[in-house]
């Protein structure tokens, strides 16, 4: 099933978290309208503000906070990303040229940092304290995942548990405090916040582990990217330490000197001994692994058209190519 397809049911919804984004990105500074309209209308799946709406559509929730919260997620998303590819040295991203690229790193850093300011003062706007606790939360770990990842970079003994930690706060945590805020604004049980939580943080691991086989086996018309960027940046990604970890001597010192050096030299090697130890595919099985815990989770939500989106939402996560 295709994006387009599960966000039918929430297509109204989405129109409107759209128009909350464009009129929230108003700053009477021209350059924090022009980079912030830039990266937020430069494409993307909009899976964490999904999350959200689907969830609190599950609960019966029908009033607008979902939309607010909903444009707040895809803000601070966006700051990440802007900071992120400021930090990566990147120079594309869906397929277009970074905002950094476009508009150099002082006004991508600053533009984040106005992302990230004006999500707080819209999540101040629903006067939930719930509501502000796993934003600020969710927001500092994203920042230290963002660390950690950094650390990790060029560090050829990072093994699986640390780079699942990354995944974790880097990644995962939105998807969790996404799912979660749908929960809360759904006037959900206690369990079924937990659920939702564990669900998000499941399927965000998962769709990351996706991004990681991508990286070396995605066509770049449609992930938007140049094959082997996080092995060029000398990140350690799942596919890598599993070929250090069961390739040949000869395999795991080409992967090993990709990570200490970076750059693209050693690319067609590592590629080589990712495809020939099947790195890809138990990184793959790992997806597969937390999509179905993501599933699992779903069982607190009672049967509606809603569930069944956030359930193929898990199928999508694992099989896209993009």
């Amino acid at each position: 099933m295709k994006l387009e397809q599960l966000y039918n049911l929430i297509r109204p919804d989405m129109a409107a978290v759209d128009a909350v984004i464009r009129r929230r990105l108003d700053s009477d500074v021209a350059l924090v309208r022009q980079v912030a309209e830039y990266i937020v209308q430069s494409g993307g799946k909009r899976l964490r503000p999904a999350l959200v709406l689907l969830v609190a559509g599950a609960l019966g929730y029908r009033g607008k906070n979902h939309h607010q919260l909903a444009a707040v997620i895809e803000f601070i998303h966006t700051a990440s990303l802007l900071h992120d590819d400021v930090v990566d040295e990147s120079e594309l991203r869906r397929g277009r040229e970074t905002a950094n690229a476009l508009f150099g790193n002082a006004a991508s850093v600053l533009v984040g940092d106005f992302l990230y300011s004006r999500s707080f003062q819209m999540m101040v706007e629903v006067g939930d304290m719930r509501v502000m606790r796993v934003l600020s939360d969710a927001t500092n770990i994203i920042a230290e995942g963002e660390v950690l990842q950094l650390m990790n970079c060029h560090d050829a003994d990072v093994d699986e548990a640390r780079y699942l930690q990354v995944i974790q706060y880097k990644t995962a945590k939105l998807f969790e405090a996404a799912a979660q805020l749908g929960a809360i604004v759904g006037n959900g049980s206690g369990e079924i916040e937990i659920a939702m939580a564990k669900y998000g943080m499941h399927l965000g691991t998962a769709f990351q582990l996706i991004d990681d086989v991508l990286d070396y086996s995605g066509a770049e018309v449609e992930t938007g990217k140049h094959l082997g960027d996080d092995l060029a940046e000398g990140k350690p990604t799942l596919p890598l330490i599993y070929v250090m970890q069961n390739g040949s001597a000869e395999q795991a010192g080409s992967v090993r000197r990709a990570i200490e050096n970076g750059g693209r030299d050693d690319f067609p090697a590592v590629l080589a001994a990712i495809r020939e130890t099947g790195a890809l595919d138990h990184t793959r099985r790992q997806a597969e692994l937390e999509a179905a815990k993501a599933s699992d989770a779903l069982n607190a939500l009672p049967a509606s058209p809603y569930k069944d989106s956030l359930l193929e939402l898990c199928v999508f996560a694992v099989a896209r190519s993009f």
